[in-house]
């Protein structure tokens, strides 16, 4: 069977799946459960043992220790709207919620546990870190290649469970992966106008 665009639907997708299958519902699940969880305990770490005037270098220089408080998004973009980001957040978990009825794919399963945990983490640092509900600021701890964010923006545990999220996710879907298990696979194309034999 062939679909719009010359993309061919293999005998599983002609008959794709109906509901979730546990198991990727599961690892879902999982994978966010450990996301928040590590998230959050590198975090209390971070505000326990770190001096915000005094950075601590690792790995040679590659990495340092940096702790910031950031009341926006990236480059603290956005800290005069804090309250947009938790609305967000709900926004995409609520998304990744209806995925989630028909998730039969393991890979997306830790693709979007990986974007929900990053995005529950930094959620809760807005709900409940100062200076207050809905305009919480996150703690961010990773500086690469400068202890002061001067190369690329200061991060967290979220944050980076949230970029390989997305990445893994362009993933699957530029290798024709889908969230119900099925895969999509390009038919290859037939050649016409071939000569006819002569006697």
């Amino acid at each position: 069977m062939q679909a719009v665009g010359g993309t061919t639907l293999n005998a599983d997708e002609q008959a794709a799946p109906r509901g979730f299958a546990p198991r990727a519902v599961a690892v879902l699940a999982t994978t966010m459960l450990v996301a928040v969880a590590v998230d959050q305990w590198t975090k209390h770490l971070s505000t326990e043992n770190l001096d915000p005037g005094e950075p601590v270098r690792i790995l040679g220089g590659l990495v340092y220790l940096s702790l910031l408080r950031n009341p926006g998004a990236a480059f603290s973009m956005g800290s005069d709207y804090t309250w947009i980001f938790p609305v967000i957040t709900l926004v995409v978990v609520g998304v990744i919620g209806w995925m989630a009825t028909r998730l039969r794919s393991v890979p997306w399963g830790v693709s979007l546990g990986l974007v929900l945990g990053g995005a529950i983490g930094n959620l809760i640092d807005r709900l409940f870190r100062a200076p207050g509900p809905l305009h919480g600021h996150v703690v961010d701890m990773i500086s690469v290649f400068g202890p002061r964010g001067e190369y690329f923006a200061v991060f967290n545990i979220a944050d980076s469970c949230l970029s390989v999220g997305v990445v893994l996710a362009v993933l699957l879907e530029l290798t024709g992966r889908q969230r119900d298990g099925t895969r999509l696979t390009k038919e290859k194309p037939v050649e016409t106008g071939a000569k006819e034999e002569t006697a």
